[in-house]
């Protein structure tokens, strides 16, 4: 009998994959024959469309019927700068009971921790274990989102190839491991707002009309009230002006337009469809002349408290005697995109370091989340 899987050896092989989104850095060839070998029938699934990068994917699966999902990416942000590293961010360094690299915490430790978890489970009950277990690994996550989960979901779709429970491995705990399942998320809209007036001399104000004179007030008609209060599962919506930018170089020049952008960051309480009303609403009340340019990252959305939250949060408490509290804070995951296939709720490592300089996680979470992810199996596929 091979070896039982290493998390951090497999999780250190991953790292040193220079998987910057769209590149693939040989990760996906990676799992594919580490999965195989624990009998996975594995997929490589390319997609592309114009306008976007082309992008490989993974699916692999195990048993028959409507599968046990783990969804993951081994896309990683870019680096930064490389000097300001106090470990090569590639080079999957072991120090002082830490990992370094860019991934280790979100998520390519999170993936190693559910394959690792696997070997272990079949280990201990062989490969016909009265279900499926499938993993959905992408390499556009932290890009554009195009050509990643959405495409293997529909490509699952035209194969009626169902999923039943999605765990996402994305990193989800704040100050210990395991202290948050996120069962939903905020929506995400962006808008970049053009106002127009018209250029003339600042010595003569009365022959010109400044854009900005009208941005101003219209901003603070989107910022002066809060959204909403938020409700017993989202925190309150925040809509948070990003830049203003007008490019006037002089100062005796009353400028010809000005820019702003902003994002808002919503709970269920809205819809992209009901803000966008109320952004013309509030920004047509003020009288300029504006186009207002949205584009919408996801939706906000709800998987309410059920059998897959209570399965997560029962092995995290198996494991580290605390019960984790149920969220939906931070950022977008393709749990927006997996929550229109199956119930879905996220848990992983410690976000503290994702995307920063010398991200990195300690060796006892690697180990402890396995654990966490083998009790889930092990919940799931009870006899």
């Amino acid at each position: 009998m091979p070896a039982a899987l290493d998390t951090v050896d497999l999780a250190q092989r991953l790292i040193r994959c220079p998987s910057v989104t769209p590149a693939d850095g040989g990760a996906l060839d990676l799992l594919q024959e580490v999965l195989e070998a624990l009998g996975f029938t594995c997929h490589r699934l390319p997609f592309s469309e114009p306008g976007a990068a082309a992008v490989d994917n993974l699916y692999a699966r195990i048993g028959q019927g409507a599968s046990f999902c783990f969804a993951g990416h081994t896309d990683v942000v870019p680096v930064g700068d490389a000097a300001a590293w106090s470990a090569d961010p590639f080079g999957g360094e072991l120090r002082d009971g830490w990992l370094y690299g860019r991934g280790a915490v979100d998520m390519k430790g999170s993936i190693a921790a559910f394959v690792a978890a696997l070997d272990g489970f079949l280990a201990r009950r062989g490969p016909v274990f009265g279900g499926a277990i499938s993993l959905l690994i992408t390499g556009d996550e932290e890009g554009v989102a195009v050509n990643g989960t959405r495409k293997v979901l529909q490509w699952l779709d035209q194969r009626d190839e169902s999923l039943a429970a999605c765990l996402v491995g994305e990193p989800t705990s704040d100050r210990r491991l395991g202290d948050m399942v996120k069962i939903g998320r905020r929506g995400s809209l962006n808008g970049l707002l053009t106002v127009r007036g018209t250029q003339g001399h600042t010595a003569y104000p009365q022959l010109a009309r400044n854009p900005l004179h009208d941005l101003v007030p219209m901003l603070q008609a989107l910022i002066g009230e809060p959204l909403d209060q938020g409700n017993a599962h989202f925190p309150p919506s925040s809509l948070q002006v990003t830049t203003v930018d007008v490019g006037n170089p002089v100062s005796n020049v009353i400028p010809a337009q000005a820019r702003a952008a902003f994002n808002i960051r919503f709970n269920d309480r809205h819809t992209s469809d009901t803000l966008r009303s109320w952004l013309h609403e509030r920004l047509a009340a003020k009288g300029a002349d504006y186009d207002l340019e949205i584009r919408v990252s996801g939706e906000s959305f709800l998987c309410p408290p059920g059998p897959l939250s209570d399965l997560l949060s029962g092995a995290v408490e198996r494991v580290t005697g605390a019960r984790p509290a149920l969220g939906t804070t931070g950022g977008t995951s393709d749990a927006r995109f997996i929550k229109d296939h199956a119930p879905v709720a996220e848990l992983g490592l410690l976000n503290a370091t994702a995307h920063k300089v010398d991200e990195r996680v300690s060796v006892t979470d690697l180990k402890q989340l396995t654990e966490i992810y083998g009790a889930v199996l092990d919940g799931y596929f009870a006899p």
